[in-house]
């Protein structure tokens, strides 16, 4: 599904970047900001057109972005920002072993087919004590067939998130916009814990964040969706 991206490319960078995703600039943003305080030099593995690359260069950190999108690398070019980008898998980085000090993977890991083998990149090109910053879609809110129920039918509405089947690893094709179909491997989140801890790979904090307001549902018990978080992040540290 890597011709998503290629073909999609206008499109990610219309509805995703420049300050138009209230995500991006209110959530995701700030929290690889805040890890990668101190932390020289990254890898920002899928960086799509650089968003998250740039602000880490305008913070003092020496930042190479790698992509398999051919259209995503030439836009992050054309929009400048001090970043050194290649085009390269995730499960396959042009990077040496024990060569960054953080790896960014931000709504990537759900992307990947094999997980395990990106863990495996991820821990060989971590110096030890170096951190992979996770940003992804929650995947217990994100399992198959969960949605927004709200249900006027009986005599006190209802108002939840319904969970889909958890526990069992799927692969959805959502089409996520008109004629935009992305491929997700949905895992349980002890999957994602214990594949990355077996490469040496720990959680040292996790951040489940409320949605912004932008992203709440008009639902008839509005403080139900700002309790509901769309996006996890995991801060793994190598040992």
């Amino acid at each position: 599904m890597d011709e998503v991206w290629e073909s999609q490319a206008d499109w990610w960078q219309a509805r995703f970047t420049r300050g138009v995703d209230a995500e991006y600039t209110e959530q995701i943003l700030p929290l690889l900001a805040d890890g990668l305080i101190g932390r020289d030099k990254v890898i920002d593995v899928g960086c799509g057109e650089g968003q998250a690359a740039r602000p880490a260069v305008a913070a003092g950190c020496t930042v190479l972005g790698v992509d398999p999108s051919l259209a995503q690398l030439t836009e992050a070019v054309r929009r400048g920002g001090g970043v050194l980008y290649s085009r390269g898998a995730a499960t396959a980085l042009p990077v040496r072993s024990a060569s960054a000090d953080a790896v960014v993977l931000c709504l990537v890991a759900e992307h990947v087919g094999d997980l395990s083998e990106l863990a495996n990149e991820t821990a060989r090109v971590l110096r030890e004590g170096g951190v992979a910053l996770i940003v992804m879609n929650h995947p217990l809110l994100h399992s198959p067939d969960s949605c927004w129920v709200d249900d006027h039918g009986g005599d006190e509405p209802e108002c939840y998130w319904r969970v889909g089947p958890y526990l069992p690893e799927a692969v959805l094709d959502e089409e996520v916009d008109e004629g935009v179909v992305v491929r997700f491997h949905h895992r349980p989140l002890s999957t994602y814990v214990n594949t990355f801890a077996r490469h040496g790979l720990l959680v040292e904090k996790m951040v489940e964040p409320s949605p912004p307001e932008d992203f709440q549902l008009p639902l008839s018990d509005p403080d139900i969706a700002a309790t509901i978080p769309r996006l996890l992040y995991l801060q793994l540290v190598k040992v």
